[in-house]
């Protein structure tokens, strides 16, 4: 399995044109180390590549209660600004800065403090959904789907909320009850078969991939 899709990724970046910029997705389910992938993309090509993330394109929900934000389902298409997202990969990919929002995820609204991002040679991005989004995935050049055990994803998810979003276990556990497993079966999971390539969520194929992925970029 790991042959192939190294094979497969061989293949693929020896096909890509050469473009002023280069998007890449980097899709995948909750906890699966999309995160991990695209920081050791980034760090390795440092100023010439960009990170953002799916997160920071979540509706502002301060129109509504705290008791009614707790009812959003987080896990659909509906939850993103899909059209500033759209917008705003498109004017990067066409050598345009942006100015991307930031989210509060204890609040579920957006805050002031903003992100500039100015053009790059490699725009990476990362998020459960962007593959599953017709108009966001025709963008990317390079599209790879991250695909990790159900139960390593969970305690990775736990962890993450518990320790970095200020949730409580409750919380964390009802939520994927109801939306994030429903989701990622209706939505995320079906999306693997929009990728290019599909890496098993371990760190060693993370480095890896990292190496490949990074080898045929950086002659660009």
């Amino acid at each position: 399995m790991k042959k192939f899709w190294i094979c497969a990724l061989l293949l693929l970046v020896s096909q890509l044109q050469v473009l002023d910029a280069v998007l890449v997705g980097i899709a995948g389910g909750t906890g699966s180390g999309k995160t991990t992938l695209a920081t050791k993309l980034s760090l390795y090509f440092g100023t010439e590549a960009v990170l953002i993330s799916q997160d920071c394109y979540y509706k502002d929900l301060s129109h509504l209660s705290t008791e009614e934000r707790a009812f959003v389902n987080f896990d659909h298409p509906d939850s993103l600004d899909l059209e500033l997202m759209l917008e705003h990969l498109s004017a990067l990919k066409q050598g345009n800065s942006v100015v991307i929002p930031s989210y509060d995820f204890t609040t579920h609204t957006r805050v002031d403090q903003v992100k500039i991002v100015d053009p790059a040679s490699l725009i990476i991005v990362e998020g459960i959904l962007l593959l599953a989004v017709p108009e966001i995935r025709e963008l990317f050049d390079l599209k790879i789907f991250i695909d990790t055990d159900d139960d390593i994803r969970i305690l990775r998810r736990l962890e993450r909320d518990l320790l970095e979003r200020g949730r409580n276990f409750d919380s964390v556990k009802n939520q994927y009850l109801s939306t994030v497993k429903p989701m990622h079966h209706q939505f995320v999971e079906p999306s693997k078969n929009q990728a290019d390539v599909v890496i098993w969520g371990t760190n060693e194929n993370f480095d890896v991939a990292t190496g490949l992925i990074s080898g045929y970029l950086k002659k660009l």
